[in-house]
């Protein structure tokens, strides 16, 4: 959760208006143009309006935000903005909407018309539905739906140097699918340069995400060795890729094991690597911070940012007009700090949540009162300690201490109800879980949540169980998770997590089969293992 606030822009808004803010994008060439997103699910605009950025229907600048009718009753789920500036914007019902600057067609419409009024772009996405775009500085980028599996890209707009992926260097008019090298694969993500492109695909091997880029490469951006433009794409190899990001000319990728690399310009220390070298290939940094959870780098700016997994933020690159050629420790506790008080400019690298903290909210009061011994009135005993409650609270958040606090169990009347089948740790972030919707475990003790969501059939739980574990997995615990999510089967709806495990497992298999619990296997789950690992290819030369 982020303080708005942070952005001068917002800064003009009373408190109460900054309260109801749940989503939330600065952009422009000096940040002074914002959309935003109330709880009402409401879209409001604010600020310079240049180019008729803010889609107000005229070309006169606000500091009274003004909301955008036409999108009453749509859920936003993506939103992205180049250089001129233009503005995309995806809905819940897969809807493309765009506006503002045109002159290179990067609206779609087949026009350079200024984008007064918002355009609903269809050609060639009639039949797709539109899950998350991409704005590089004048071209634009979708990310579609087509059925239950298939996700293609498109792309159009300015292509001087192939950024739209057609194959040539013409104006794309309209949006056209990036076919060539892709044919096959199912993408996943896509994120932009200033005139580059990128996108993370899945082809169903085993293999966590695979890089593929094209356009401007004059800097090595697109980290393919060398500084040739690419007028379709091409991939980027040796890298297993959970996150992609990218920045005015350079690019940051975190891998499945939680690595960090860059690549591509460094003329301000953006790349993090103590110097200002320019690299066209993949390259190691913060390998001495630990596991890095998240990375944050935007299309406007030099700055480039990390969290890791304790939570600490690092800064680096282009900041306040300073060269941070190495990632500096921040007091940050999130990214989106980093761009609100040190990038240039201070625009938002993603569309993002936020929360004010001058007032509870319900679910906020709720997490307070959590193993609170003054206002509980039952106590969980789990290993010699206890955890404060609120019966109440558990009736309504859980089927199974709904079904027994009733009048005809024991347990009803008990003060204090002795748990022998869980541990402390597990246990209590079961019950922190009711009050908060969250879990912040170790991803080892996440197993044992997951059984005990399991038995308690407690979903929503056992999804976010999966997530820690996804993030968490190493070669040295890989084993042991692929066999806990075997041992859970069918009862917990695993075969997502399963298949994730395997994959890290062959991806990684001459440092997993090292591992203790991989010596310590059955022979009836090392033979499964071995079969299907065969079957992928994993003992090929």
């Amino acid at each position: 959760m982020v303080d708005v606030s942070k952005w001068p822009l917002f800064s003009l808004m009373p408190p109460q208006d900054l309260a109801c803010i749940w989503k939330a994008c600065v952009f422009g060439a000096s940040a002074n143009e914002a959309i935003y997103i109330n709880r009402d699910h409401e879209v409001f605009v604010l600020g310079l309006n240049c180019s008729n950025c803010l889609c107000t229907g005229d070309n006169q600048s606000t500091i009274v935000p003004k909301k955008l009718d036409f999108l009453s009753g749509k859920k936003v789920v993506s939103v992205s903005y180049g250089s001129g500036p233009h503005v995309l914007l995806a809905t819940e019902e897969g809807e493309l909407f765009a506006w503002g600057h045109n002159v290179y067609c990067q609206l779609g419409n087949g026009t350079t018309n200024q984008g007064l009024l918002p355009v609903l772009v269809s050609t060639n996405l009639l039949d797709f539905k539109v899950t998350e775009v991409a704005c590089g500085s004048h071209h634009s980028m979708a990310l579609t739906e087509f059925g239950q599996s298939s996700y293609q890209v498109f792309a159009w707009g300015y292509n001087n140097c192939g950024q739209v992926g057609s194959g040539s260097t013409a104006t794309q008019p309209h949006p056209r699918r990036v076919s060539s090298g892709l044919q096959t694969k199912i993408a996943v993500g896509i994120v932009c340069g200033q005139n580059s492109s990128m996108a993370v695909l899945d082809n169903g091997e085993p293999w966590f995400g695979q890089v593929y880029g094209w356009g401007y490469n004059g800097n090595g951006q697109l980290g393919l060795g060398n500084n040739s433009n690419q007028l379709t794409p091409d991939r980027l190899a040796g890298l297993r890729v959970q996150q992609l990001v990218c920045g005015y000319a350079h690019s940051l990728a975190l891998t499945d094991e939680g690595d960090l690399y860059a690549w591509g310009a460094n003329a301000y220390g953006q790349l993090g690597t103590g110097n200002k070298s320019n690299h066209l290939s993949p390259v190691a940094i913060m390998g001495e911070k630990g596991r890095i959870v998240e990375v944050a780098a935007c299309h406007s700016a030099h700055t480039s940012a990390a969290k890791t997994q304790s939570g600490q933020v690092y800064m680096w690159g282009h900041c306040r007009g300073q060269t941070v050629t190495l990632p500096h420790l921040t007091h940050f506790s999130c990214t989106d700090d980093v761009f609100a008080c040190f990038a240039t400019p201070a625009v938002m690298w993603r569309l993002l949540s936020a929360e004010l903290d001058d007032f509870l909210t319900v679910a906020q009061s709720l997490k307070k009162e959590f193993d609170n011994p003054e206002t509980a009135d039952l106590k969980f005993r789990v290993d010699g300690k206890f955890i404060y409650v609120h019966k109440a609270v558990l009736k309504i958040r859980c089927e199974h201490f709904r079904s027994m606090f009733q009048s005809h169990w024991n347990e009803d009347a008990k003060d204090v109800i002795e748990i022998q089948q869980f541990s402390f740790p597990v246990y209590r972030s079961f019950l922190e879980f009711l009050y908060t919707d969250d879990v912040e475990l170790p991803p080892e003790d996440a197993i044992g949540l997951l059984d005990l969501a399991t038995s308690y059939c407690e979903n929503r739980l056992k999804r976010l169980c999966q997530h820690i574990i996804k993030r968490g997995i190493t070669a040295d615990n890989a084993f042991t998770f692929l066999a806990a999510s075997v041992r859970y089967g069918a009862e917990v709806r695993s075969a997502d997590l399963e298949d994730f495990c395997f994959k890290f497992c062959v991806n990684h298999l001459t440092r997993v089969t090292q591992t203790d619990a991989f010596q310590q296997i059955d022979g009836d789950l090392l033979k499964d293992f071995i079969c299907r690992a065969g079957r992928c290819g994993a003992f090929k030369n």
